[in-house]
């Protein structure tokens, strides 16, 4: 017997809740048994997505509410995954808008709200951590409310209901002062603010791609709601591709969201969110439709990449001692692998003599993901600095501008101010916000390279920065580069403490001793402007008075620790990031100081 279905999305800003409130939904609708343990965040299942705390992929499931299907999608909130957010929308029948109670709309709550306001859905606006202390739960419906229209949105749209919760604790009520023990009132807020999408199963088949996976098995697979008609396992079906032409094709297996479950069926109804296996070249924006009658959807416009990146092959001395894929064919490989599924990346082979791909994405974070899964994967490859994409319009360079959203104690935002000034940004407001100052900029996406790193330096790790895609503006002009130099090692073996004792007095060391380096491998950053040659490899001579071993009583700074995205930020154009699965390395482009200072030309008319 088919089931009244119910499509929604949750979409929010960055930590607002998102994924804790899918927990709930999921626990309070009998999904997990009696025993059965369950971790918090369960639908983030990457890695990384646990790690970082951040939902990166969005993602399906179902619960089923007074014999109602209810499909959720859990999306992304940071920026550099919007194209997951973008997609999903036409999928979905309305979106529950989580907003944190104390921090109120972020930027991108902005972007998400936005994507679902112009698809025509009528929101539910949820409140969320109404448990803590300094909350401004009602100032923040206001702040809401004012967006709402700063959108353009309608006369139904901005009649939205308004619920008030605490989603770790799996709690929503009515007002504030109605308390509540589950989730139930969101549940029939949703029932009666929606409808259960309506019978279309006589029509003729359309199902529009929102998004793709993956299967070692079964191939390449497309997600996406079944707009109208049936669909049936063995079926021969038309399918509309998104550049006008329609190919013949045949659906091998469909599965639908039974909880966390994909479950096989052997035909889905129209509203249901489904998966379907067995065409090869299926792709965002498809439409598969009924053998012969083709009706295709408005195709699904996908933002394009702001930043792009050189993977290239890591040729440091050290290639292949961590790592199993180290050549061309292996990156060329995994690269086109990720192009089944990740939408918003571009690739393009290098020209010349360099040996890789120009990589084309949404964001820093958007790039440094899919090269944090690769290392784990087993992958070596060297990355070049970021490099934002610019836009030519009537003859007119113009770049991407983001909107920034700074929190900091008021003694720093002299330096936050300065700094930003320096990098092109242009001051929007700023506001005392309790014991801190927030600060709203509008700075190009170049200046912002690099910037967190500082920001956290600056002060004390005690500042926040938002930000998120604004808009195309005029080239604003050159924005200078690190400032500082570097230490370049001029020797390869073990580094030795008394030698890093002498050169630390110069600058900041990344290394200790013990630590493997190379020529040519960027070991600390000098204190002042310019370069300079060390060798972290030499030993104290001994002699009758001393031994080498009082080099066990030198005592050396903690190091400076390079993550993947700090190693990004922090390199200029001369230089490179090499990922292995075991080290991140920041290296010259060029190895020996001969061949260096026989392409420092070259990198400068570049």
């Amino acid at each position: 017997m088919k089931k009244k279905i119910i499509n929604i999305a949750v979409i929010a800003h960055v930590d607002a809740g998102k994924s804790t409130l899918v927990d709930a939904f999921l626990q309070q609708s009998g999904v997990f048994r009696e025993n059965q343990e369950v971790v918090d965040q369960v639908m983030d299942s990457n890695d990384i997505e646990r790690e970082r705390g951040i939902t990166i992929y969005s993602k399906n499931c179902s619960v089923m509410h007074n014999d109602i299907k209810i499909n959720i999608v859990d999306t992304p909130g940071h920026a550099d995954f919007s194209s997951e957010v973008e997609r999903i929308m036409k999928t979905v029948d309305t979106v529950i808008l989580l907003v944190d109670s104390v921090e109120g709309p972020m930027p991108q709550t902005r972007f998400v709200l936005q994507k679902s306001l112009e698809v025509g859905l009528r929101p539910i606006l949820l409140i969320n951590k109404i448990d803590k202390k300094n909350h401004r739960a009602e100032e923040v419906v206001n702040m809401v409310f004012d967006l709402f229209v700063e959108l353009n949105a309608n006369d139904e749209q901005l009649d939205f209901p308004i619920l008030y919760g605490i989603a770790k604790e799996g709690i929503v009520q009515y007002e504030l002062d109605e308390p509540s023990e589950n989730i139930v009132p969101l549940f029939d807020t949703i029932i009666k603010h929606v409808s259960a999408y309506p019978d279309r199963d006589s029509e003729d088949l359309q199902c529009q791609i929102s998004s793709l996976a993956y299967d070692d098995y079964i191939g390449r697979l497309g997600i996406g709601r079944v707009t109208a008609g049936t669909i049936r396992e063995g079926q021969t079906v038309s399918v509309a591709k998104h550049d006008g032409s329609v190919e013949r094709q045949k659906i091998t297996s469909i599965f639908v969201y039974e909880g966390l479950k994909r479950t096989q069926v052997s035909e889905a109804y129209s509203g249901d969110i489904i998966v379907v296996s067995g065409i090869s070249n299926i792709s965002i924006g498809d439409t598969i439709c009924t053998e012969g009658k083709v009706v295709p959807m408005d195709t699904i416009k996908i933002e394009e990449p702001t930043l792009s990146m050189n993977f290239l092959i890591n040729t440091s001395p050290f290639v292949g001692m961590s790592g199993k894929f180290v050549t061309t064919r292996h990156l060329k490989a995994r690269l086109e692998k990720e192009l089944e599924v990740n939408v918003g990346l571009r690739v393009e082979q290098l020209e010349g003599a360099l040996d890789g791909y120009k990589v084309s994405g949404r964001g820093e974070l958007h790039l440094s993901i899919l090269l944090e899964n690769m290392r784990r994967e087993g992958y070596e490859v060297a990355v070049s600095r970021p490099e934002v994409i610019l836009h030519r319009e009537d003859g007119v360079v113009k770049e991407p501008i983001e909107k920034v959203i700074i929190n900091v104690p008021e003694m720093y935002s002299g330096s936050v101010i300065s700094k930003l000034n320096l990098r092109k940004g242009m001051m929007n407001s700023m506001t005392p916000d309790g014991n801190y100052v927030k600060i709203e900029y509008m700075v190009p996406t170049r200046g912002l390279l690099g910037y967190r790193t500082e920001l956290i330096n600056d002060t004390r790790g005690e500042g926040t920065m938002v930000r998120s895609f604004d808009h195309y503006e005029k080239y604003r002009g050159e924005i200078p580069q690190r400032l500082n130099g570097v230490l370049i090692s001029n020797d390869q073996g073990d580094a030795i403490a008394y030698s890093l004792n002498n050169i630390e007095s110069r600058g900041t060391l990344f290394i200790n001793p013990g630590d493997k380096v190379y020529e040519g491998m960027i070991i600390g950053m000098n204190a002042r402007g310019e370069d300079i040659v060390v060798n972290p490899c030499k030993a104290k001579k001994q002699s009758n008075t001393r031994s080498s071993s009082a080099d066990d009583a030198i005592k050396l700074a903690p190091p400076r620790v390079m993550t993947l995205e700090t190693a990004l930020e922090f390199i200029n154009d001369d230089e490179l990031v090499e990922v292995t699965p075991d080290s991140i390395r920041v290296r010259k482009r060029y190895l020996t100081e001969m061949e260096r200072r026989k392409n420092a030309n070259k990198l400068k008319t570049n």
